[in-house]
């Protein structure tokens, strides 16, 4: 008879091979009689599903929230008491059941972070409505109170818990719809209903009475709500909907792993143009798009903050005026860094590579316009002293330096029979200028610049340039986009084009960009040039930002998108900051 209890057997069995690694689901525990509680049906469906669960305890230390969400790959929300409606500004129903309310702040705080790191969520039951009160929308306290006059199905069913009791159709063209089909047959066991989804979600699945029975995010996020209780049905269709939860986990999971691991740099980002508006870069301030907090729960390590000048009038006092302004900004950007203590001021690839080992985040400084030069080419030294790693040539308007892409009225006005081109390229300054910034190790970068101001720089400069922030003209037809020629052109001298995630350069009915939208113009860019010479320059607190990319805390999704794409690591890390660091390096080291 075999020995049950031989530990040292069981030790040996378990020990023949490395088990392989399953993401980490974190499952919100009930609270009863004796503390946390949870039913079987939760963790066994994880189990089940290929992931490993952990039961999380309610708790009043909401200190403790960061450090579960920066080891779990993905959180199910699972059923119990009512919320307390004072949570959402309401006063309680007669008909309100009991609540908890030690889960009540930490589930919603748990939610609202969970979203801000983009973890992929299931909300079952009460976790589907927590999702939509921290979220934004509404849930009915009672729903026969507050539907008086509708004919109500049996929510809260006697039949037991595994038996379906009524149908729920779900939209065909959502995510629940593809995965599940367009009928299902549900469980319930619920008097409060989710009754506005917000602007967060949208509402996919209904019962016959209209109570919605299930909602899924509008922001690309993996977030998924559902009204019934999956894990008492032992069936295919809730089996399908455990699997996709751990799937996403497992795509998270991967993605957050490669930013623990690798450098990510964007090249271009405008946070400086809220200085004004009392920003705190140390804190997640809703005013701006990239932050410490951001950052960290974006998985971004670099970010080259420009200094920005609007093209204005080309007077000597104009100059000089412009030239005070960029001083400033970068005055203020390096303040603002000082009082950060997660954060580095970084002027190098190697000073990025040193904060990233020694777990700091970079800001590089950079200038959009070389209207900040001025007339004087000493600025250009004097800047790269400061650290500058790269400026624009130019902005929307020429200036002394160049052709803009986009001549503004004036230039216009002046040069009718051109459309606005000045210089027909670069002007004689402007190749001074090309030839300075390459002899003080700085970029040049064209984003913004005419097409014949690119070529005449791709031929005057003696290394690589870049555009910081460009997207593909041949899938949005925009004057600052790059045609494949240009591409083709930039690749041919060793240079790297920077994808960018404005609306308008990535669709020419730009209300509807999204991340489906970023995506596309990034594997048209490769496939022209190939993975060495694209990247990322988003844009963030510059009008960029599109749902699916709408901050820097978002940009671990591009991240799942490309490897489901089938980039490799080694393609990544060209693409997230090794392709624009690599030309940084050949511009610095060409100082003479």
């Amino acid at each position: 008879m075999s020995n049950l209890y031989d530990l040292e057997n069981l030790y040996a069995q378990s020990t023949q091979q490395l088990a392989p690694e399953r993401p980490l689901i974190a499952i919100t525990g009930n609270f009863g009689e004796k503390g946390c509680e949870l039913a079987e049906g939760y963790y066994q469906s994880i189990l089940r599903a290929g992931a490993t669960p952990l039961v999380v305890p309610p708790t009043s230390d909401l200190t403790t929230i960061d450090a579960l969400l920066h080891r779990v790959d993905g959180l199910l929300l699972s059923g119990g008491a009512d919320l307390n409606p004072l949570w959402v500004g309401e006063d309680p129903h007669s008909a309100l059941g009991g609540i908890n309310p030690v889960r009540d702040a930490f589930e919603l705080l748990l939610i609202r972070r969970a979203a801000d790191y983009q973890i992929p969520i299931l909300g079952i039951c009460r976790g589907m409505q927590m999702l939509a009160a921290a979220l934004g929308g509404k849930v009915e306290q009672d729903m026969t109170s507050a539907r008086p006059d509708a004919a109500l199905l049996k929510h809260s069913q006697n039949a037991p818990r595994a038996e379906a009791t009524h149908r729920v159709q779900l939209l065909e063209d959502s995510l629940l719809g593809k995965l599940l089909g367009k009928d299902i047959f549900v469980n319930s066991f619920h008097h409060q209903a989710v009754s506005a989804t917000g602007t967060q979600f949208r509402a996919v699945g209904f019962a016959s009475d209209g109570t919605i029975e299930a909602m899924e995010s509008t922001t690309f996020k993996s977030i998924i709500g559902v009204q019934w209780h999956p894990e008492c049905m032992d069936n295919e269709d809730s089996a399908r909907l455990f699997r996709h939860l751990v799937e996403e986990a497992a795509s998270y999971q991967r993605a957050r792993r490669w930013h623990q691991q690798h450098l990510s740099l964007d090249s271009h980002c405008d946070t400086p143009m809220f200085f004004d508006q009392d920003i705190d870069f140390n804190r997640r301030d809703p005013k701006i798009l990239v932050d410490s907090f951001k950052m960290a729960e974006g998985g971004l390590d670099a970010s080259i903050m420009v200094a920005y000048l609007a093209q204005k009038e080309r007077t000597p006092e104009a100059h000089l005026a412009a030239t005070a302004k960029a001083d400033s900004i970068l005055d203020r950007l390096s303040a603002m860094v000082e009082r950060c203590p997660s954060v580095r001021m970084a002027f190098s690839p190697e000073e990025v590579c040193a904060n990233k080992a020694a777990g700091y985040r970079s800001i590089l400084p950079g200038i959009e316009n070389g209207y900040a030069f001025g007339t004087d080419l000493a600025n250009i030294a004097r800047y790269r002293q400061r650290g500058v790693v790269y400026t624009t040539l130019c902005h929307n308007g020429n200036n002394e330096i160049c052709d803009s892409a986009r001549p503004n009225a004036l230039d216009k006005e002046r040069f009718p029979a051109t459309n606005g081109a000045e210089h027909g390229g670069l002007s004689a300054f402007g190749r001074e200028v090309v030839a300075e910034m390459n002899r003080v190790g700085m970029m040049v970068d064209l984003s913004h610049a005419a097409e014949s101001t690119f070529y005449d720089a791709l031929a005057v400069s003696k290394v690589p340039i870049v555009c910081s922030h460009s997207s593909s003209k041949v899938l949005c037809n925009h004057p600052r986009n790059l045609t494949d020629d240009q591409l083709r052109a930039l690749a041919a001298t060793g240079g790297v084009a920077q994808c960018t995630f404005y609306c308008g350069f990535l669709r020419t009915d730009e209300e509807n960009a999204t991340i489906d939208d970023a995506v596309a113009h990034m594997l048209h860019m490769i496939k022209v040039v190939g993975v060495d010479h694209i990247g990322i320059g988003t844009d963030f607190d510059g009008d960029g930002g599109v749902p699916g990319l709408a901050s820097a805390s978002e940009l671990i999704n591009l991240t799942r998108r490309l490897q489901a794409e089938g980039f490799t690591d080694d393609d990544l890390k060209k693409l997230w900051g090794g392709n624009f660091l690599r030309v940084m390096t050949q511009a610095q080291a060409a100082v003479q």
